[in-house]
Protein backbone atom coordinates (compact mmCIF):
# COMPACT_ATOMS: atom_id res chain seq x y z
CA UNK A 1 0.00 0.00 0.00
CA UNK A 2 2.70 2.13 0.98
CA UNK A 3 4.63 1.35 -2.79
CA UNK A 4 0.75 2.26 -4.52
CA UNK A 5 0.73 5.42 -2.60
CA UNK A 6 4.29 6.71 -3.51
CA UNK A 7 3.44 5.91 -6.97
CA UNK A 8 0.00 8.10 -6.77
CA UNK A 9 1.84 10.95 -5.04
CA UNK A 10 4.91 10.65 -8.07
CA UNK A 11 1.71 10.93 -10.59
CA UNK A 12 0.46 13.69 -8.47
CA UNK A 13 3.47 15.92 -8.66
CA UNK A 14 4.47 15.32 -12.32
CA UNK A 15 0.75 16.37 -13.36
CA UNK A 16 1.67 19.93 -11.64
CA UNK A 17 4.90 19.98 -13.00
CA UNK A 18 3.22 19.92 -16.21
CA UNK A 19 0.71 22.26 -15.21
CA UNK A 20 3.46 25.17 -14.19
CA UNK A 21 5.80 24.33 -16.75
CA UNK A 22 2.60 25.17 -19.16
CA UNK A 23 1.59 28.53 -17.26
CA UNK A 24 5.39 29.58 -18.32
CA UNK A 25 5.31 29.14 -21.71
CA UNK A 26 3.13 32.49 -22.45
CA UNK A 27 6.08 34.70 -20.93
CA UNK A 28 8.35 33.59 -23.43
CA UNK A 29 6.78 33.59 -26.63
CA UNK A 30 7.16 35.93 -29.40
CA UNK A 31 5.88 39.08 -30.07
CA UNK A 32 3.46 38.69 -32.88
CA UNK A 33 3.40 39.37 -36.48
CA UNK A 34 1.73 43.18 -36.16
CA UNK A 35 -1.21 42.86 -38.82
CA UNK A 36 0.16 45.63 -41.17
CA UNK A 37 -2.75 47.46 -42.72
CA UNK A 38 -4.34 50.93 -43.70
CA UNK A 39 -8.08 51.38 -43.12
CA UNK A 40 -10.23 53.90 -43.50
CA UNK A 41 -14.21 54.70 -41.84
CA UNK A 42 -16.34 57.39 -43.48
CA UNK A 43 -20.02 58.24 -43.32
CA UNK A 44 -22.82 59.81 -46.32
CA UNK A 45 -24.62 62.56 -44.73
CA UNK A 46 -27.02 62.34 -47.34
CA UNK A 47 -27.59 58.79 -47.71
CA UNK A 48 -27.06 58.27 -43.44
CA UNK A 49 -24.54 55.11 -44.67
CA UNK A 50 -21.67 54.16 -42.40
CA UNK A 51 -18.87 51.80 -43.34
CA UNK A 52 -15.17 51.22 -43.12
CA UNK A 53 -12.57 49.75 -45.96
CA UNK A 54 -9.30 48.23 -45.41
CA UNK A 55 -6.09 46.59 -47.49
CA UNK A 56 -3.14 44.47 -45.85
CA UNK A 57 0.08 42.64 -46.73
CA UNK A 58 -2.04 39.48 -44.38
CA UNK A 59 -4.13 36.74 -45.04
CA UNK A 60 -7.79 37.54 -45.21
CA UNK A 61 -7.59 41.05 -42.97
CA UNK A 62 -11.41 41.01 -43.19
CA UNK A 63 -11.67 38.47 -40.83
CA UNK A 64 -11.62 40.89 -37.63
CA UNK A 65 -10.73 44.12 -38.54
CA UNK A 66 -13.74 45.71 -39.94
CA UNK A 67 -16.84 45.67 -37.76
CA UNK A 68 -20.17 47.46 -38.30
CA UNK A 69 -24.10 47.84 -37.55
CA UNK A 70 -26.36 49.61 -38.92
CA UNK A 71 -28.04 52.55 -36.63
CA UNK A 72 -24.74 51.98 -34.15
CA UNK A 73 -21.60 52.67 -35.93
CA UNK A 74 -18.66 50.97 -37.39
CA UNK A 75 -14.96 50.05 -35.79
CA UNK A 76 -11.92 49.21 -36.86
CA UNK A 77 -8.78 47.04 -34.88
CA UNK A 78 -5.45 46.36 -36.42
CA UNK A 79 -1.84 46.36 -35.47
CA UNK A 80 -1.42 44.52 -32.78
CA UNK A 81 -5.02 43.16 -33.13
CA UNK A 82 -7.24 42.74 -29.87
CA UNK A 83 -10.31 41.42 -32.53
CA UNK A 84 -12.92 42.03 -29.00
CA UNK A 85 -12.20 45.66 -29.43
CA UNK A 86 -14.77 45.67 -32.39
CA UNK A 87 -17.81 43.88 -30.72
CA UNK A 88 -16.83 45.96 -27.15
CA UNK A 89 -16.87 49.34 -29.16
CA UNK A 90 -20.35 48.33 -31.12
CA UNK A 91 -21.81 47.29 -27.22
CA UNK A 92 -20.18 50.90 -26.30
CA UNK A 93 -21.73 52.66 -28.80
CA UNK A 94 -25.47 51.44 -28.42
CA UNK A 95 -25.05 52.40 -24.58
CA UNK A 96 -24.82 55.62 -25.73
CA UNK A 97 -20.51 56.58 -25.25
CA UNK A 98 -19.16 58.80 -27.65
CA UNK A 99 -16.22 57.65 -29.88
CA UNK A 100 -13.50 59.45 -27.35
CA UNK A 101 -15.13 57.70 -24.66
CA UNK A 102 -14.82 54.35 -26.40
CA UNK A 103 -11.56 55.13 -27.21
CA UNK A 104 -10.32 55.90 -23.90
CA UNK A 105 -12.68 53.34 -22.60
CA UNK A 106 -11.41 50.26 -24.51
CA UNK A 107 -7.60 50.95 -23.84
CA UNK A 108 -7.71 51.86 -20.45
CA UNK A 109 -9.69 48.54 -19.65
CA UNK A 110 -7.68 46.45 -21.55
CA UNK A 111 -5.39 44.74 -19.51
CA UNK A 112 -2.55 43.64 -21.16
CA UNK A 113 -3.10 39.29 -20.65
CA UNK A 114 -0.60 38.94 -22.68
CA UNK A 115 2.17 41.22 -23.32
CA UNK A 116 5.25 39.58 -24.64
CA UNK A 117 3.14 38.53 -27.94
CA UNK A 118 0.19 40.66 -28.21
CA UNK A 119 1.43 44.24 -26.05
CA UNK A 120 -1.88 46.19 -26.00
CA UNK A 121 1.13 49.24 -26.68
CA UNK A 122 0.77 48.09 -30.26
CA UNK A 123 -2.88 48.48 -30.60
CA UNK A 124 -4.78 50.54 -33.18
CA UNK A 125 -8.08 51.27 -34.02
CA UNK A 126 -10.89 53.96 -34.72
CA UNK A 127 -14.72 54.32 -33.83
CA UNK A 128 -17.00 56.12 -35.88
CA UNK A 129 -21.06 56.27 -34.70
CA UNK A 130 -23.74 56.54 -37.28
CA UNK A 131 -23.70 60.27 -36.80
CA UNK A 132 -20.18 59.99 -38.13
CA UNK A 133 -18.64 61.19 -35.57
CA UNK A 134 -15.20 59.28 -34.89
CA UNK A 135 -11.88 59.02 -32.74
CA UNK A 136 -8.85 56.92 -33.42
CA UNK A 137 -5.89 55.50 -31.18
CA UNK A 138 -2.08 54.36 -32.50
CA UNK A 139 0.00 52.55 -29.60
CA UNK A 140 2.99 53.89 -29.24
CA UNK A 141 4.58 50.35 -29.69
CA UNK A 142 2.51 50.30 -33.65
CA UNK A 143 5.17 49.18 -36.01
CA UNK A 144 6.30 52.36 -37.90
CA UNK A 145 5.42 54.16 -39.92
CA UNK A 146 1.87 54.56 -38.16
CA UNK A 147 -0.64 56.85 -37.03
CA UNK A 148 -3.85 58.14 -38.00
CA UNK A 149 -5.72 61.11 -39.84
CA UNK A 150 -8.95 62.68 -39.55
CA UNK A 151 -10.58 64.41 -42.21
CA UNK A 152 -14.16 65.39 -43.28
CA UNK A 153 -16.74 62.23 -42.33
CA UNK A 154 -13.63 60.39 -42.48
CA UNK A 155 -11.00 58.69 -40.43
CA UNK A 156 -7.74 57.30 -41.76
CA UNK A 157 -5.45 55.01 -39.77
CA UNK A 158 -2.40 52.24 -40.74
CA UNK A 159 1.44 51.00 -39.67
CA UNK A 160 4.12 49.63 -41.48
CA UNK A 161 3.31 52.03 -44.00
CA UNK A 162 5.58 53.79 -45.90
CA UNK A 163 4.90 57.20 -44.77
CA UNK A 164 2.23 59.40 -43.67
CA UNK A 165 1.61 60.71 -47.26
CA UNK A 166 -0.40 57.03 -47.12
CA UNK A 167 -3.20 58.69 -44.89
CA UNK A 168 -2.76 61.84 -46.39
CA UNK A 169 -3.66 60.58 -49.68
CA UNK A 170 -6.80 58.40 -48.44
CA UNK A 171 -8.14 61.59 -46.76
CA UNK A 172 -7.92 64.01 -49.58
CA UNK A 173 -9.50 61.35 -52.05
CA UNK A 174 -12.07 60.35 -49.56
CA UNK A 175 -13.42 64.02 -49.84
CA UNK A 176 -12.82 65.04 -52.88
CA UNK A 177 -14.75 61.83 -54.56
CA UNK A 178 -18.15 61.74 -55.62
CA UNK A 179 -20.59 59.19 -55.34
CA UNK A 180 -21.66 56.51 -53.34
CA UNK A 181 -19.92 55.53 -50.21
CA UNK A 182 -18.47 52.46 -51.39
CA UNK A 183 -16.79 54.30 -53.84
CA UNK A 184 -15.35 57.02 -51.99
CA UNK A 185 -13.96 54.50 -49.48
CA UNK A 186 -12.76 52.58 -52.84
CA UNK A 187 -10.41 55.70 -53.86
CA UNK A 188 -9.54 56.14 -50.34
CA UNK A 189 -7.54 52.84 -50.65
CA UNK A 190 -6.41 52.95 -53.68
CA UNK A 191 -4.67 56.93 -52.78
CA UNK A 192 -3.44 55.60 -50.32
CA UNK A 193 -1.59 52.28 -51.81
CA UNK A 194 -0.79 54.54 -54.58
CA UNK A 195 1.39 56.52 -52.14
CA UNK A 196 3.20 53.41 -50.95
CA UNK A 197 0.86 51.77 -48.52
CA UNK A 198 1.67 48.79 -46.42
CA UNK A 199 5.51 48.62 -47.00
CA UNK A 200 5.74 44.82 -47.07
CA UNK A 201 3.29 44.53 -50.28
CA UNK A 202 -0.61 43.22 -50.57
CA UNK A 203 -2.47 40.28 -50.08
CA UNK A 204 -6.31 41.16 -48.59
CA UNK A 205 -8.91 43.41 -48.49
CA UNK A 206 -11.97 44.37 -47.46
CA UNK A 207 -14.94 46.66 -47.24
CA UNK A 208 -18.35 46.77 -45.18
CA UNK A 209 -21.48 49.48 -45.40
CA UNK A 210 -24.24 49.26 -42.75
CA UNK A 211 -27.97 50.90 -43.17
CA UNK A 212 -30.79 50.21 -41.38
CA UNK A 213 -33.05 48.53 -44.25
CA UNK A 214 -30.21 49.62 -46.82
CA UNK A 215 -29.03 46.24 -47.89
CA UNK A 216 -30.75 44.36 -51.01
CA UNK A 217 -33.32 42.12 -49.61
CA UNK A 218 -36.14 42.74 -46.88
CA UNK A 219 -34.78 43.12 -43.31
CA UNK A 220 -31.55 44.09 -44.55
CA UNK A 221 -29.49 46.04 -43.14
CA UNK A 222 -25.68 44.94 -45.19
CA UNK A 223 -25.72 47.62 -47.93
CA UNK A 224 -22.13 45.68 -48.94
CA UNK A 225 -19.96 43.33 -46.98
CA UNK A 226 -16.97 42.31 -49.76
CA UNK A 227 -14.19 40.15 -48.68
CA UNK A 228 -10.77 39.79 -50.84
CA UNK A 229 -8.95 36.94 -48.75
CA UNK A 230 -5.96 36.30 -50.72
CA UNK A 231 -4.62 38.12 -54.38
CA UNK A 232 -1.65 39.83 -55.86
CA UNK A 233 -3.78 42.46 -55.98
CA UNK A 234 -6.15 42.74 -53.80
CA UNK A 235 -7.37 46.16 -53.91
CA UNK A 236 -7.74 45.50 -58.32
CA UNK A 237 -10.44 42.48 -57.38
CA UNK A 238 -12.47 44.77 -54.52
CA UNK A 239 -12.63 47.50 -56.74
CA UNK A 240 -14.36 44.67 -59.58
CA UNK A 241 -16.78 43.40 -56.90
CA UNK A 242 -17.73 47.40 -55.70
CA UNK A 243 -18.53 48.14 -59.65
CA UNK A 244 -20.83 44.85 -59.61
CA UNK A 245 -22.69 45.98 -56.14
CA UNK A 246 -22.64 49.72 -57.91
CA UNK A 247 -24.27 48.02 -61.27
CA UNK A 248 -26.50 45.90 -59.09
CA UNK A 249 -28.03 49.08 -57.32
CA UNK A 250 -28.70 50.90 -60.53
CA UNK A 251 -30.73 48.33 -61.62
CA UNK A 252 -32.93 48.27 -58.52
CA UNK A 253 -32.97 52.41 -58.95
CA UNK A 254 -34.30 51.48 -62.23
CA UNK A 255 -36.86 49.08 -61.38
CA UNK A 256 -38.26 51.24 -58.56
CA UNK A 257 -38.53 54.41 -60.28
Amino acid sequence: MQTQGNAISRVIAASFLVVTTTVFVWADEPPAEPVATFSILGFDPVTGEVGGAVQSRVFSVGNGVLWAEADVGVIATQAVVDVSYGPQGLALLKDGFTPSAIVKTLWEDDTDPRPMRWTKQGRQFAVMNAAGVYAAFTGPKASAWAGHQSGTYCTAQGNILAGEEVLTNMVEAFERTDGHLSVRLMAALDAGQAAGGDTRGMQSAAMIIVKKNGGVWLNNDVVIRLQVDDASNPLAELRRLVDIAEQQRERIQERSR
